[in-house]
């Protein structure tokens, strides 16, 4: 099979296009024939400077969508020919989506429900199971998303125009939520407008707490937040009592400054949290919830809806994780 892969830490360099035997799935696991590989920030970070070569070699890329091609023993669920999404593909693992096919545990390959796209199917995994997370740890709020689990809540999404942000724009709308988020400029309020958003705040041209609390005269609920560093006051102004902020991300900075008395006062949470240590049940949650969502027309992608794909040749993998790390507005995504 054709795979790219990495034998030690850099820049895009250092991926390359390789000939490799294809794998039997063992107890367990299943084999997926991929069609589309997503990339995304973490993707990039651990190539260049984290990943662990114990195993010689990574096929890069947690994300992905195919056809399930071999299933091992003791798996229930999955049969050949089903099309499915995956997450977490590269986690503990060496074997990602960067390549015609990969095994993983079957925990981790979830049915496409009927007419979702493979493209959509690979720009799920890691942003929209972050952004269920971000959206289910509230004190008040509920543990598990579905149409009304959100009624009378209002959302603030940071960043609503990269792909956790859209995700959550989308989930929290299916929720039920009032959804407000900030963004840096018109392309961008046009894609959070497209994915769903009920209020946009340009935090370059308005006074955004003040525009916020217009919005939302008690404050907002729930805060799905990309940038704590830039944000925190923001936050604290806007936050209702018993607000939960959802920390997801270190974008502006890795270092948080609290004014901690006026946190007291409205008895606010913050939730950090990172996919990978989460724990399987809180990972199950997500992904039956996620593939609901996009059974119920939830989460689509592309421009029209707020999402533009990017996509690039096998081959170009490097180019793509290039792009991820620059910035490039949309979801990134390798064809197989």
């Amino acid at each position: 099979m054709r795979a790219v892969v990495y034998s030690e830490t850099g820049g895009p360099d250092v991926l390359k296009l390789v000939d490799r035997p294809v794998a039997d799935p063992g107890r367990g696991e299943v084999r997926v024939r991929v069609v589309f590989s997503g990339v995304n920030p973490t993707d990039w970070k651990a190539r260049a400077s984290s990943a662990d070569f114990s195993n010689g070699e990574i096929i890069p890329n947690q994300d992905g969508s195919g056809v399930v091609d071999a299933v091992g023993s003791g798996v229930e669920g999955l049969s050949v020919g089903d099309h499915v999404w995956t997450y977490l593909s590269a986690y503990q693992r060496p074997t990602g989506t960067a390549a015609e096919f990969t095994v993983l545990p079957a925990e981790r390959v979830v049915k496409l429900p009927d007419g979702a796209s493979f493209e959509l199917g690979a720009s799920l995994g890691v942003p929209a199971m972050t952004a269920h997370r971000a959206l289910t740890v509230a004190e008040h709020g509920p543990s598990r998303l579905a149409p009304g689990a959100l009624d009378g809540r209002t959302v603030l999404v940071a960043g609503g125009a990269g792909a956790v942000g859209h995700a959550a724009i989308q989930l929290a709308r299916w929720a039920g939520a009032t959804v407000v988020t900030t963004i840096s400029g018109p392309e961008k309020a046009a894609l959070a407008t497209a994915a769903g958003a009920h209020h946009v705040v340009n935090y370059r041209e308005q006074d955004a707490a003040a525009e916020i609390r217009r919005i939302a005269p008690d404050g907002v609920d729930q805060v799905v937040e990309v940038s704590p560093a830039r944000n925190s006051r923001l936050n604290q102004a806007v936050v209702a009592n018993h607000g939960s902020i959802a920390v997801y991300a270190n974008d502006g900075g890795d270092e948080v400054t609290l004014d901690v008395r006026g946190h007291f006062a409205t008895n606010v949470r913050y939730q950090f949290l990172l996919l990978y240590t989460v724990g399987q049940a809180a990972l199950d949650a997500a992904a039956e919830d996620v593939t609901r969502a996009v059974a119920d027309g939830a989460l689509p992608v592309g421009p029209e809806h707020g999402l533009p794909l990017v996509i690039f040749p096998l081959a170009s993998t490097g180019e793509a994780h290039a792009a991820v790390e620059g910035g490039t507005v949309g979801k990134v995504l390798v064809e197989i």
